[in-house]
């Protein structure tokens, strides 16, 4: 590879990194090609990117974005590495985890995902990935929470009204 074209790749993975803030780190060593094939499909599928990349120019492309806020990632470059990018923070860990149940396998593993400025690291995170709330589901909640109280008012006027006799109305 080139020194133009390692520039290239880093320029792009910084552009990746600077698009998403979520990624995730993964270990796809002992992946046959038709397994690898099939794992990105599911990516493709489920909006999420994923970018196979020598992790020396990860590492760059990370330094030269902020060396700081990524440092804890810089562990996990090692090996063979698959970064997967998604806007939604759980989509790749539930990709991860469908993926290994439907082949038997123990991978793609999870070497490190960057959630939000959190840094999640090594594969026993995988579990508490796939349970992470995204933003969507937390707002459906406190609005759940927020008209609970509201229905139980609503609730108890009309069985009080019922108990009279009078017609139950909601206008």
């Amino acid at each position: 590879m080139t020194r133009e074209q390692k520039n290239e790749v880093i320029e792009y993975l910084k552009g990746k990194f600077s698009q998403y803030s979520h990624f995730y780190v993964t270990d796809t060593e002992s992946l046959t090609v038709e397994q690898v094939n099939k794992l990105r499909r599911a990516c493709f599928n489920k909006k999420v990117e994923m970018k196979v990349a020598k992790n020396t120019l990860i590492k760059k492309a990370l330094e030269s974005l902020d060396n700081d806020k990524y440092s804890g990632v810089y562990d996990a470059l090692h090996k063979v590495t698959a970064l997967m990018f998604s806007d939604n923070p759980k989509e790749p860990a539930l990709i991860i985890s469908s993926f290994r149940k439907e082949t038997n396998l123990d991978k793609p593993l999870l070497k490190a995902a960057f959630i939000n400025g959190e840094i999640y690291t090594g594969d026993n995170q995988l579990a508490v990935l796939t349970k992470i709330k995204t933003k969507n589901e937390l707002i459906a909640e406190v609005i759940g929470l927020l008209q609970s109280p509201a229905k139980r008012v609503i609730s108890a006027l009309l069985h009080h009204a019922e108990k009279k006799g009078e017609p139950a109305t909601t206008e």
